[in-house]
């Protein structure tokens, strides 16, 4: 038997589409239709169906709704008729078909949204870093009259090995007045009015930092331009010196074994409170580990480094930068690594059975660290409910806006060092739930780097520090 054409009919007997798999003139599909009802003739079986749910593409039954759908509609029927025959499918594989899913444009959207997202962290990054200067500046002009702006530097470039090869170091390793205390905070204008004082009106918000908050990003408040800080952001550390050491995790897993590309990448950054505290050095130890290259600041004394792991400037008379911002001292790099270093191994196992897709997902976490607040994303094909989650080691939500199952788990340690998860989809085709993203923090490092003492340039007691280590993940995906 062959198939002449597929038509859609209003009640009252219009053709409202029509896909036809022969030449066909309209005016022969419409006296076709008008004679359809008369052709079924006595003694021939034949089946009407009517329901409230057909057709399945159309947002609504009326004509207009049908009309609309149209294209959705005549796609449907290619794929489940071919040249006037059959197709062997489901209703489900259809609809899949119809969504023309392409796994490697998954693939382009998935990283074009991390590098999005990356820049709106720089970006809201550099907005605390200005406004913050800002408010340094304007009190160091109240106390002390005009100084030169505070900078930081982020440019690790070997380029200049003298002292005036990069003036953005140099403006912060200029030589500050000695004996000078911080400058006190400023107090708030005030102007007289008819019952008391009044509070001087404030600075307008950044409009940058707005537009983010529309965007419904989360922006820190601890740069507030009044002078007059509340909350948790007021409270100062409570060491004159802290170091912050932290390794991003970049990495592309095959989902059938192997690793496309590992590296980790390492920065250690200092934070001086005092004017008067930056005359020191730093003393540092590591792991020594295959493919790590370290790469300081020209301004940082490289010989003293690679022969006994002190950072220090080069010219010993100019101190480390004070402020509230942190400053970048050494990176490093680590490469050649290979799959068994992995901190966190995720195997997905799709398998399709009648009309559903049935997933097994495993992770087994490594020795060398103790994992928190992971996070396995996987995408899943477009879905009118939440997936049918039968078994799962940890907690689960589903983001139906996105189509992703987020698995969490808040810590992985010694206790549960592997574990799975397994739910069920409608028919769907194995490459759809990949690529899955990985998401963790650690309190430990790859270089196992530290700062083991903090040593005065000047007399006086070695000072108290304090250090933050941590491992992330910067982009960490199973494709």
């Amino acid at each position: 038997m062959v198939v002449l054409a597929a038509s859609i009919v209003s009640k009252s007997g219009k053709a409202l589409v029509s896909r036809q798999f022969v030449d066909m003139s309209r005016s022969r599909v419409e006296g076709l239709l008008a004679a359809f009802p008369k052709l079924v003739g006595t003694g021939k079986q034949h089946t009407y169906v009517e329901t409230e749910n057909v057709p399945e593409y159309s947002p609504s039954l009326d004509e207009e709704g049908v009309c609309r759908a149209a294209f959705d509609l005549a796609s449907a029927f290619d794929e489940a008729i071919s040249l006037g025959n059959k197709e062997n499918v489901t209703v489900a594989q259809v609809k899949q078909y119809c969504e023309m899913e392409s796994h490697e444009e998954k693939l382009y959207k998935l990283v074009m949204q991390s590098k999005i997202n990356e820049t709106k962290d720089h970006m809201r990054k550099r907005v605390t870093e200005i406004e913050k200067s800002k408010i340094d500046r304007g009190k160091n002009e109240k106390a002390f009259g005009p100084l030169r702006p505070p900078n930081s530097f982020s440019d690790m470039s070997t380029k200049g090995t003298g002292l005036g090869g990069d003036p953005i170091f140099a403006d912060l390793f200029a030589q500050k007045p000695k004996g000078l205390p911080s400058a006190p905070a400023p107090a708030p204008a005030t102007s007289k009015v008819a019952g008391g004082m009044k509070l001087g009106k404030a600075k307008k918000t950044n409009q940058f930092l707005e537009s983010l908050k529309a965007e419904g990003e989360l922006i820190s408040e601890d740069a507030q331009p009044t002078g007059i800080q509340s909350g948790p952001s007021s409270i100062p550390p409570s060491d004159p010196i802290a170091v912050a050491i932290e390794e991003k995790i970049n990495v592309t897993v095959k989902k059938d074994g192997g690793i496309h590309n590992f590296d980790i990448q390492g920065t250690l950054a200092l934070q001086v409170l005092n004017d008067t505290g930056g005359f020191i050095q730093l003393q540092i130890e590591n792991q020594d580990l295959p493919g790590l290259s370290f790469k300081t600041h020209p301004y940082i004394n490289k010989e003293l480094f690679n022969s006994q792991k002190f950072v220090g400037a080069k010219d010993p008379n100019r101190p480390f930068p004070s402020g509230q911002n942190e400053t970048p001292l050494v990176k490093w790099r680590i490469q050649e690594l290979d799959e068994s270093s992995l901190p966190l191994s995720v195997n997905c196992w799709p398998s399709v059975s009648g009309n559903e897709t049935y997933v097994n997902i495993e992770y087994e976490a490594s020795e060398m660290f103790d994992l928190h607040n992971v996070v396995i994303s996987i995408p899943l094909p477009a879905l009118r409910a939440a997936p049918s989650v039968r078994q799962i080691d940890g907690e689960w939500k589903y983001d139906s806006r996105n189509s992703v199952l987020e698995w969490s788990i808040i810590l992985i340690d010694q206790s549960n060092r592997s574990g799975s998860m397994e739910f069920a989809v409608p028919a769907s085709d194995p490459s759809t739930f990949f690529p899955i993203s990985v998401g963790f923090s650690a309190s430990s490092t790859f270089s196992d780097l530290k700062v083991t003492a903090v040593l005065p340039l000047r007399e006086g007691r070695p000072p108290k520090f304090s250090q933050r280590i941590r491992l992330v993940t910067d982009n960490y995906i199973v494709i």
